[in-house]
């Protein structure tokens, strides 16, 4: 009797379970969920790139319907793309209200920039003693690039560089894994950093402060290197209050 090609013995001599009537074929379950996975991915980055730039900003609606109609695909890689989101906080969830981008946490903003201040310190002291002529030479060229970014009023571009800097100079303290430590951080301040940037006159100050941060390293002076890096840091901190005032419905205050 002839055998079905659902009962066709395997490789190790063993037969088949015949397949269900009207079943996928095999595979085919691990594919969709593989399409799925992908689906979310794509979803859950397009989402949090536009809530950290500010393309998405606080308190703006992210209804399912919408985002499956845009993206062509079912709700659950949706679903799952908004829960990472939520874990995060970066999206609040309501339920029978609906979802939304979440406010900015002035507490959380505040530790964050503290914590960042901290790991970066450390970071400008040993740049200061162990970059090579090279990496000091890649941290200038970034200088000028935010200085002609700065002038073009390119604030993405700009945005990049800045973070370039940063970076590089953990890079050249010998402790990059410090820089994936700030970024994990960082959310936060990054939705607040892009919210600064249209400031009249901040792209250039962060230059001006970041040339000084440059050109106390090249000079061998720590003391002074951590002194600008802070000064840095600390307009971000003493601005708060002053963006909160401009866009109050982003942020989130503490209850007291």
């Amino acid at each position: 009797m002839a055998v079905s090609l659902d009962e066709t013995p395997s490789a190790g001599g063993k037969t088949r379970k015949p397949r269900a009537k009207n079943a996928p074929p095999r595979g085919a379950a691990s594919g969709t969920a593989r399409r799925a996975a992908r689906n979310s991915e794509i979803v859950y980055q397009d989402l949090r790139n536009a809530i950290i730039n500010v393309t998405l900003p606080p308190g703006s609606p992210l209804a399912e319907k919408d985002l499956t109609e845009k993206y062509g695909i079912s709700r659950t890689p949706v679903r799952e793309a908004i829960l990472r989101l939520a874990e995060e906080n970066l999206v609040d969830v309501f339920p029978k209200s609906g979802t939304f981008v979440a406010r900015i946490p002035v507490s959380e903003l505040r530790e964050a920039i503290v914590a960042r201040k901290a790991l970066e310190e450390v970071c400008v002291r040993e740049a200061t003693m162990k970059a090579s002529k090279s990496q000091l030479m890649g941290l200038r060229a970034i200088v000028q690039r935010e200085q002609e970014l700065a002038d073009k009023g390119d604030e993405q571009a700009f945005h990049e560089a800045d973070n370039a800097f940063h970076s590089g100079i953990a890079a050249a303290s010998g402790y990059p894994g410090i820089w994936n430590m700030i970024e994990k951080i960082r959310l936060q301040v990054e939705r607040y950093r892009r919210l600064t940037l249209p400031q009249e006159g901040r792209m250039q100050l962060i230059v001006g402060e970041h040339a000084a941060v440059l050109e106390a390293i090249e000079k061998g002076d720590a003391d002074a290197a951590v002194a600008n890096m802070n000064n840095h840091l600390n307009k971000l901190q003493i601005d708060i209050g002053t963006f909160q005032d401009l866009w109050p419905d982003y942020f989130l205050f503490d209850k007291d």
